[in-house]
């Protein structure tokens, strides 16, 4: 009897044991993951025309592809890429170039005449965005690869110089001469100048031996404002003013991230509509002739935000006196990320690259050089 009331103490306890685990267990399968953070949106991907497109052409498979589109940037009616075999058939409105989105606009609908007016590239435009053209030259076309539908982000660098706040010229002023009232002549007791000494003093001293007058001042070239210093030698007051004109102060930034470019070079005129491209062959004739170089293009067209325009337009009215510079760099096709990048200074090019300031030695390399150039320049 003693041993059946330890196998039922045994058994009770094994009960609970059990019991306990299945309440855990289910503790356990209820609680909910801690999130793990946001996941960045993978881009979309949208259809784009491949080649040049006339009006009325009925579009055909190798006519278009699909391009990644940033999500939150995506405009209303663009077409997209799981409605890409839908599109097979659809006839388009107006001349469309190579690589531009296809927007559901672009399409003719039931019982829709074609067009005869209107920019077929305003319908690449999304709703709230405008497009404005900057001027850009080999380097900062990023060696002529920029293509429509790219991807950019624009670099701004700025000159900065000190200008007087009352007058907005440029720092140091120039010294004037102040006029007031000098002591009377003893002969005629009229009241003389006090630039007159002043004057004499700054052309030599030009005073008359027989009457010890100064004679009348000539003309004054105002100097230009300095500061005074103590020698730390001679322990005295020394005037001293700059050497050259002031230098500017550089600063580079990122102005604008992921924007979309629309042209690179001109638009063609009305009568110059982009057609499909045809394979021509040459004729004897042209063949003994030279190829002509292609155009390079002195002009991208950017989609940008109405503000972004305001900003590049002042920018650009700044580059003209070379007062400041525009250069875009490429993006990856599918990247749509935003960096937190800071500008670049003089102190900063030092400090973040750990680049010394060269000290001053008693000796030096012959012959100086005053300009550092590529040791191969074309």
């Amino acid at each position: 009897m003693r041993r059946g009331r330890i196998f039922f103490i045994l058994a009770f306890v094994l009960i609970l044991g059990l019991v306990g685990v299945f309440v855990v267990w289910r503790m356990i399968g209820n609680q909910t993951l801690p999130p793990t953070g946001t996941p960045t949106p993978q881009p979309a991907m949208v259809v784009y025309v491949t080649q040049n497109l006339s009006k009325g052409t009925e579009l055909e498979g190798e006519m278009l592809a699909l391009i990644p589109w940033q999500q939150g940037q995506i405009p209303q009616g663009m077409v997209m890429g799981d409605q890409l075999s839908a599109m097979e058939g659809r006839v388009v409105k107006y001349d469309l170039p190579a690589g531009i989105p296809l927007l559901e606009t672009m399409l003719l609908k039931e019982s829709e005449q074609i067009p005869t007016s209107g920019s077929p590239w305003a319908l690449s435009i999304p709703p709230g965005m405008v497009a404005v053209s900057v001027p850009a030259n080999r380097i900062a076309n990023v060696s002529y690869a920029l293509r429509p539908g790219d991807h950019v982000n624009v670099i701004v660098t700025l000159m900065f110089i000190d200008v007087d706040t009352d007058f907005q010229s440029t720092l140091p002023n120039f010294t004037g001469i102040a006029i007031s009232s000098g002591p009377p002549d003893p002969e005629s007791q009229e009241q003389l100048p006090l630039t007159v000494g002043v004057a004499s003093l700054s052309q030599g001293g030009v005073i008359d031996p027989e009457t010890g007058r100064p004679e009348a001042p000539g003309r004054l070239e105002p100097g230009i404002y300095g500061k005074v210093i103590i020698d730390p030698v001679l322990g005295q007051a020394v005037y001293v003013v700059p050497s050259e004109a002031q230098r500017p102060r550089y600063v580079s930034h990122m102005l604008l991230q992921d924007v979309v470019v629309l042209q690179v070079g001109n638009f063609p005129l009305p009568g110059q509509e982009a057609q499909p491209q045809t394979t021509v062959t040459p004729t004897p004739q042209q063949q003994g002739q030279e190829p002509v170089a292609p155009v390079t293009p002195d002009v991208v067209t950017l989609i940008v935000r109405p503000q972004d325009a305001v900003t590049l337009n002042y920018v650009m009215n700044a580059q003209t006196k070379m007062a400041a510079t525009l250069s875009m760099v490429l993006r990856a096709a599918s990247d749509s990320s935003r960096e937190n990048v800071l500008p670049v200074t003089l102190q900063f090019l030092l400090e973040q690259y750990q680049i010394p300031v060269p000290a001053r030695l008693p000796y030096s390399l012959n012959p100086r050089i005053d300009d550092v150039r590529l040791p191969y320049e074309p």
